[in-house]
């Protein structure tokens, strides 16, 4: 008898309780509901936009470019990448690609371009860090060979205490330019003390040894 009394005493309490914040129980659950709803519409529409981005990817890849057709096919579906589906790996990777390519091909602007628009698309917490390094140090070559030294310090200054050996090489490289000796040297050692091979170990002591000169 005392557990029903206790029950009805509990369905009282919560029927109180419901009548009483009636309104705002609606709304989280309205809200919970709607962002259940958004979430999964988002997750469908990432994999979504992933399977043709892959599409596309596949077909940019696979495209021969010795003819004047074929080229524009290859630059329709990397445009393609870009406008419809910036956001998807298959595009950073395309991005990365082809700036190495128009690199490779002595297209320094225009592989300066992607780099730097690489940058913008993997920065951030949600970004993506293997592929932001990546383009910042070559965006940074870029500028290095553009004599814009300033441009390619702040490329490179969030990696100022990196654990790559390039990383600091680089960085002595443009310091020197700027005529930043003590700072050039305690890159150059930072990057000799990190290489571990003999071959890139002397030629940063070399690039010391001339600092003196």
């Amino acid at each position: 008898m005392n557990e029903i009394f206790e029950n009805n005493k509990l369905a009282t309490r919560a029927s109180n309780f419901y009548s009483l914040y009636r309104v705002p129980i609606i709304a989280i659950v309205i809200i919970l509901l709607v962002s259940i709803v958004l979430y999964l519409s988002l997750v469908q529409l990432s994999k979504s936009n992933n399977e043709k981005a892959a599409e596309i990817y596949n077909k940019w890849t696979i495209q021969e470019i010795e003819t004047e057709n074929g080229q524009k096919t290859s630059r329709d579906l990397f445009n393609e990448l870009l406008i419809s589906y910036k956001k998807t790996g298959y595009t950073k990777l395309a991005l990365l690609n082809q700036a190495s390519i128009d690199a490779k091909n002595g297209l320094n602007e225009e592989s300066l371009n992607k780099f730097l628009m690489l940058i913008d698309l993997t920065d951030g917490i949600r970004g993506n860090t293997l592929f932001n390094k990546i383009a910042r140090v070559n965006a940074a070559r870029l500028f290095y060979a553009e004599e814009k030294y300033d441009e390619a310090l702040n490329l490179l200054e969030k990696y100022s205490s990196s654990s790559s050996a390039m990383i600091h090489e680089l960085l002595g490289d443009i310091l020197t330019k700027q005529d930043k000796i003590d700072l050039a040297k305690d890159q150059y050692l930072l990057s000799k003390d990190k290489y571990t091979d003999e071959a890139s170990t002397s030629i940063v002591s070399i690039k010391i040894s001339n600092l003196s000169e």
